[in-house]
């Protein structure tokens, strides 16, 4: 009986310890996107991570997969939703099957310049579009700016009537895909890790993107023209699985909305910074012309997208809209 009662204790002894060993394995974050390090989404991940790992040591880590190291474009959403990844940071364009009203960030010329966007993110009915997805499990943590886009062409485009025709790849949102058709293009939808060969194949033969994207994937090699448009935004919601989120420990999670915070205000100094050397670094490279618009051909091309807005009114609503527009007076 004691011998019994002795091994009964052994065991018990044992798969105490296994339960104390398992209750200290830290939390994995998978941190997956799709783009390079030297990117500014690349460096929030990476310093996210840094942060992350050294104020809660051994409680917290954080694995961060770029270049669709781990999950495409078109998986990554899907595999958040199911927990095989924690963290993303997708283009605002992806969740427009998510919530409507994100569509407004697709809006051509809707926003005059960066401190505009900050404005309006920083305002309530910005903040309120980082929770509008959560009855869908995905709760938004930050908006991480990567900038302004400028179209890219093998031919010359100065004016909306040099559009026409041509097939532009754009992500899969309905409002740029409406807001190529405003100037008689094709749209084509193509994920970002495949941009560079559709190119290069003649599959398309323009798209739009921020400089730093351009330069870090290459695509100055394979386009003979840069027009600097500033038309739209290329920014992304640092969202994470809402179930995920709500069931870490008060603490853990404090201390990493924290860090998120303070990531982000870093992020977005960089984001101009790396886009401003990207457009020198390709201007060097001698493969591509920067095309300059002048007030009135920039005004030109707003006349021609603005009726996009009109058509995704009732979608992303009327007065999300005005509150957008008024960030631009500052």
């Amino acid at each position: 009986m004691f011998k019994l009662t002795a091994k009964a204790l052994a065991c018990a002894a044992m798969l105490s310890c296994v339960g104390l060993a398992q209750a200290a394995d830290p939390i994995i974050i998978k941190f997956a996107h799709v783009v390079a390090d030297n990117t500014p989404k690349g460096q929030g991940a990476l310093l996210f991570k840094q942060l992350a790992e050294e104020r809660l040591p051994g409680r917290v880590k954080v694995e961060v997969y770029p270049n669709s190291s781990l999950f495409g474009d078109g998986k990554e959403m899907e595999a958040l939703l199911i927990g095989d990844v924690q963290m993303l940071a997708p283009s605002l364009a992806k969740f427009e099957q998510y919530a409507k009203p994100v569509q407004l960030f697709d809006l051509p010329f809707l926003f005059d310049n960066m401190e505009a966007v900050d404005r309006f993110q920083a305002s309530p009915e910005g903040r309120g579009l980082l929770t509008s997805m959560e009855d869908k499990n995905i709760t938004g943590l930050a908006y991480w700016h990567n900038g302004l886009k400028v179209m890219s062409a093998n031919k010359p485009l100065r004016e909306p009537a040099d559009a026409r025709g041509l097939k532009f790849r754009v992500q899969a949102s309905a409002v740029l895909e409406e807001q190529f058709k405003a100037v008689r293009a094709n749209p084509r939808k193509m994920s970002f890790a495949e941009v560079y060969q559709g190119l290069q194949t003649g599959v398309v033969n323009g798209t739009e993107n921020t400089w730093s994207n351009y330069y870090s994937q290459k695509v100055h090699e394979v386009q003979k023209y840069m027009t600097e448009s500033d038309h739209g935004l290329i920014d992304y919601m640092v969202i994470t699985n809402t179930q995920f989120w709500k069931g870490l420990p008060d603490d853990v999670r404090a201390e990493l909305e924290t860090i998120m915070a303070e990531v982000s205000v870093e992020v977005n100094k960089q984001a101009d910074d790396l886009n401003r050397t990207a457009k020198q670094d390709i201007a060097k490279a001698g493969t591509t012309e920067i095309i300059e618009l002048t007030p009135q051909q920039r005004a030109e091309w707003r006349e021609a997208m603005r009726p996009v807005w009109k058509k995704f009114e009732k979608e992303i609503g009327a007065e999300l809209i005005q509150a957008a527009e008024k960030s631009n007076q500052g």
